[in-house]
C-alpha cells in the first residue's frame, strides 16, 4: 500500500491521480488531496507546504517517500510503465530528480502553459471527483 499526497489544484497532477487510481484494480494506492478540508486532522505529520513542494508517499510501514521515488513506486504498484523505473537508476537517478524538482517548483506554470489553466478548476471549488 502506497499513500499519496499531492497537489488537488495542479491540473497535472490531478490528471495523474485520476490515471492511477483509474489503473489501481487491487486497491494499492490511497490519494490524499493535501488541500483538503481534513487533510491537517488525518494527517498531521505531513507539512502541507512541504508536500507542495515535492511529492511525498507513505509506505505502509510508516516510512516517507518523496519526488519520484512516489511517482515510480505508484506506477510500479499498478503494474503499468515499468520502463518508468530506469529513472530510480544510479547515474540517471541524479539527473532525474533534478529534473523533477525543477518540473515540481514550476509545474504551475508548466500546466498552465500545456493546459491554459494554472489550477484545477473543479478542484479549486471543491468538486474534484478524486
Amino acid at each position: 500500500m502506497l499513500t499519496i499526497f499531492y497537489d488537488g489544484h495542479c491540473p497535472l497532477c490531478a490528471a495523474e491521480m485520476k490515471t492511477l487510481q483509474s489503473l489501481d484494480t487491487k486497491n494499492r494506492l490511497r490519494l490524499e488531496d493535501i488541500h483538503a478540508d481534513h487533510f491537517q486532522q488525518n494527517y498531521p505529520y505531513i507539512d502541507p507546504i512541504e508536500a507542495d513542494k515535492i511529492l511525498h508517499g507513505q509506505l505502509a510501514d510508516g516510512k516517507i517517500i518523496t519526488g519520484l521515488d512516489v511517482t515510480c513506486l505508484a506506477w510500479k504498484l499498478v503494474e503499468k510503465h515499468q520502463w518508468i523505473q530506469i529513472l530510480r537508476w544510479p547515474i540517471i537517478r541524479f539527473i532525474a530528480d533534478i529534473s523533477y524538482r525543477f518540473f515540481a517548483r514550476y509545474r504551475h506554470q508548466i500546466s498552465s502553459f500545456i493546459s491554459r489553466k494554472p489550477r484545477c478548476d473543479a478542484c479549486q471549488n471543491k468538486k474534484c471527483d478524486l
